[in-house]
């Protein structure tokens, strides 16, 4: 058994904590500063952790390969597959035709791109979100918007920054059910708590959104329908999250920004208002035949949600060879010592990219595409994400290693010992997390007990500091190499893109994340009273 170390340095946690910060600073320089693409920065970054790995921690180097490989099998699968199936369904439309009749029926219903970006980016996407989560939203929406016509970079921006307010609900509530799970907090109350973190930004997150698109005077011109998005959203996130549960805070929520969004849209389009190029009229049929891969997208993963328990019975798990349980995590990142399990679960049938793939290939047949065709189509869409899935392997690797070599544990440490400035940076810990595992889900498993034991030593409210963690990591979506990597994939970027598209979007995702950490500083020091306790 092999006990993690946490300040490997001669007991020093600052020089400890930048010696394990060496692999983020690889990927930072290499696509903030040099530009390079994702899928060299990620296999250059999965290099750095390794060496800190063996040469700073000393982990085993048949551990290290063990826990290297056990990231990549998860970037590939679910993750990579979600991607795979989501862009097969966008490109089962356009090979069709029947994308051009989508774009007539959502331009017959608004030709202001502000407007459709509100309501594919944000409120379709967040309903993505809400019911498969793992990447399927940013790849549906931003594929969607290109069809649209917005350029791909343009597209692949604006859905990384529109998935930020529902990530913490996004798979019907997995990130808080894991946080539960993790710290052994009632999930009910973690549930209200982060509602009433991420509220009050999710009511501003459609007008930045506009202001990112079209700046402050483009915001103005649709102002009551950002406002009138934002305020569906966020009462009903609040609602939902505080007094019904986790599992359709997401669902309700952009539901209810949906038919906001549809009823201004419709009440605008007077005599008196303005006139819009009318694009070609379809029957309702055809209309219908054109959104069926979707509206079976709908269906799909709302059905693998309902009947998750019963799909998972067909899942394979199995313990990762030379991994599971081989290493020990320490106090004070676990209350006692205990074995860092190593469990891969094959859920080929429950997975959310099984449902967006049977949503494509009924979608197919509803299309009129031929077998012949849609092979042709499945390959293309492979050769497409060749490079994407390379990349999704490579960063899930890296983040693992830096899990079980004890690199990310010493890092969170370094974060919980800002002492009374704590819950600001305890939302900082969940963006940083999400940036490395591009996934909320797997930073509350990563940093939810710490944020709890630091709490506790601190004697703060642990209920804030846990969900602190999640709502922070929320805004470390749109940074997280994952996420790039499904965007640029969904819009066909170029290569040489994504680093502007990292840039881009790192100066606000620290913006949000910091908006996270004043709203946990107000419950913490400012309005206790509205904070939730055990």
């Amino acid at each position: 058994m092999w006990q993690q170390n946490y300040t490997p340095l001669g007991g020093s946690l600052p020089l400890s904590a930048l010696v394990a910060a060496l692999p983020i600073f690889v990927l930072l320089v290499l696509l903030g500063v040099l530009r390079k693409p994702a899928w060299l920065a990620s296999l250059s970054g999965l290099g750095a952790a390794a060496a800190v790995a063996a040469g700073a921690y000393g982990m085993p180097w048949g551990k290290l390969g063990a826990a290297a490989a056990y990231g990549a099998a998860f970037g590939l699968f679910p993750i990579g597959w979600v991607v795979f199936a989501a862009i097969l369904l966008y490109r089962v439309t356009v090979e069709s035709g029947k994308f051009e009749v989508l774009k007539d029926s959502i331009g017959n219903l608004t030709d202001d791109r502000r407007l459709q970006a509100l309501l594919i980016a944000f409120a379709f996407g967040a309903f993505i979100e809400g019911a498969a989560g793992f990447g399927t939203p940013v790849a549906v929406a931003a594929a969607m918007l290109t069809g649209l016509g917005f350029a791909p970079f343009e597209a692949a921006a604006i859905c990384l920054l529109a998935n930020t307010a529902p990530v913490a609900f996004g798979s019907i509530g997995i990130p808080i059910t894991t946080l539960a799970l993790t710290t052994g907090l009632p999930v009910e109350r973690l549930s209200a708590q982060i509602g009433r973190i991420c509220a009050p930004v999710s009511l501003i997150v459609p007008a930045y959104l506009i202001v990112v698109l079209a700046g402050w005077k483009g915001l103005r011109g649709v102002l009551p329908a950002a406002a009138v998005c934002g305020a569906a959203f966020a009462a009903t996130q609040f609602a939902i999250s505080n007094f019904v549960g986790v599992q359709l805070t997401d669902i309700l929520a952009s539901m209810a920004a949906m038919i906001a969004l549809v009823v201004l849209i419709r009440a605008r389009r007077t005599p008196e208002g303005p006139r819009r190029t009318p694009r070609a009229a379809h029957s309702r049929r055809t209309v219908a035949l054109a959104w069926a891969p979707y509206a079976l997208l709908v269906v799909f993963v709302l059905l693998w949600g309902y009947k998750q328990t019963l799909l998972n019975g067909a899942s394979i798990a199995f313990h990762w060879p030379l991994l599971h349980n081989t290493i020990e995590r320490m106090p004070p990142v676990a209350p006692k010592p205990v074995g860092y399990a190593a469990v891969y679960t094959f859920n080929w049938l429950s997975a959310s990219g099984t449902a967006c793939f049977l949503a494509a290939t009924l979608g197919a047949m509803v299309a009129g595409l031929k077998p012949r065709q849609f092979a042709g189509v499945l390959g293309r869409t492979a050769r497409q994400l060749a490079l994407a899935e390379l990349t999704l392997a490579a960063v899930l690797g890296l983040a693992f290693l830096m899990n079980y070599s004890g690199a990310t544990a010493t890092l969170g440490l370094a974060f919980a010992a800002t002492g009374r400035m704590f819950p600001f940076f305890s939302a900082l810990l969940g963006w940083l997390g999400v940036f490395l595992t591009g996934s909320d889900t797997s930073s509350n498993a990563l940093f939810g007990s710490l944020q709890v034991v630091t709490a506790g030593k601190l004697g703060m409210n642990s209920v804030l500091m846990a969900a602190a963690n999640s709502a922070g990591g929320v805004m470390g979506k749109m940074i997280s190499l994952t996420s790039i990597a499904v965007a640029a994939a969904a819009t066909s970027m170029k290569r040489q893109d994504e680093a502007l598209l990292f840039r881009f979007t790192l100066k606000h995702s620290v913006i949000l994340a910091s908006v996270i950490g004043l709203i946990v500083l107000f419950y913490a020091y400012v309005a206790p009273f509205w904070a939730v306790y055990l």
